[in-house]
C-alpha cells in the first residue's frame, strides 16, 4: 500500500506514539493513499511530502466505511475515551473532516439525535485515512522519498480546499434544512 504523509519535516522513522490521543482513530500515525489530500495537511510555512510503502501481510487491519460504526469510534477517539479497538495494528477509513466537528457539537447539545445526524455525517469529500498503530504496524513501513511541496503546489492545494469548504458548508445547511423541515426521511 503506497501511502503518503506531509509535515513540516522530513519523517524516516514515524513515532507512533507522538500524536494526540483524542485524534479520529486515537494515537498512531496518520497517513492517506491519496497524495492530493496529503498535500492539503500543509498549515504553514514549508511542507514536506513523505511517501511510505505499507505492507499489511500480517498485521491487524481493521477497515471502517462511512457508518454508525465508523461514528461511534471516532466520537468515543474525540471525547478521550479508551480506544476499543487496542488490538489493531493499522485502521483505514474515511477521515472525519469537519462533519464529525459540526454535528458533535449539534449531537452533544440534544439539538438532533444520532440517528437524525447521520445524513450530515454522509457530507463532504470522501478521504480515506491509514493510521499505524503499534510498533509492529511500523516495522512494516519503509520510507520511500520525500520532497519539498513548491508554494504553487501549496497555493492550489489551499485553493482546493476553499472550494470543497464552501460546497461542504452549503450542502451542510442544505441538509440541516431538511433534517429540520422533516424532508430527510420522505
Amino acid at each position: 500500500m503506497l501511502l503518503y504523509h506531509t509535515g513540516p519535516v522530513e519523517i524516516r522513522r514515524p513515532d507512533i506514539r507522538y500524536g494526540r490521543k483524542n485524534a479520529d482513530f486515537g494515537q498512531g500515525f496518520y497517513m492517506t493513499p491519496n497524495i492530493e489530500f496529503a498535500e492539503k495537511w500543509v498549515k504553514t510555512g514549508s511542507a514536506c511530502l513523505n511517501t511510505y510503502e505499507l505492507n499489511t501481510e500480517g498485521l491487524r487491519v481493521h477497515r471502517f466505511e462511512r457508518d454508525e460504526e465508523w461514528f461511534r469510534y471516532l466520537s468515543a477517539n474525540r471525547a478521550g475515551k479508551p480506544d476499543s479497538m487496542p488490538d489493531a495494528d493499522v485502521i483505514i477509513g474515511p477521515i472525519a473532516n469537519d462533519t464529525l466537528f459540526d454535528t458533535l457539537g449539534i449531537l452533544t447539545s440534544g439539538y438532533l439525535s444520532a440517528e437524525e445526524a447521520m445524513p450530515l455525517l454522509m457530507i463532504g469529500p470522501k478521504y480515506e485515512q491509514v493510521v499505524i498503530k503499534t510498533d509492529l504496524a511500523a516495522e512494516h513501513l519503509t520510507w520511500l522519498a520525500s520532497r519539498i511541496l513548491t508554494e504553487e503546489e501549496i497555493a492550489r492545494s489551499r485553493e482546493t480546499t476553499g472550494r470543497e469548504e464552501e460546497a461542504y458548508q452549503r450542502e451542510f445547511g442544505e441538509t440541516m434544512e431538511r433534517i429540520l423541515g422533516g424532508e430527510e426521511n420522505a
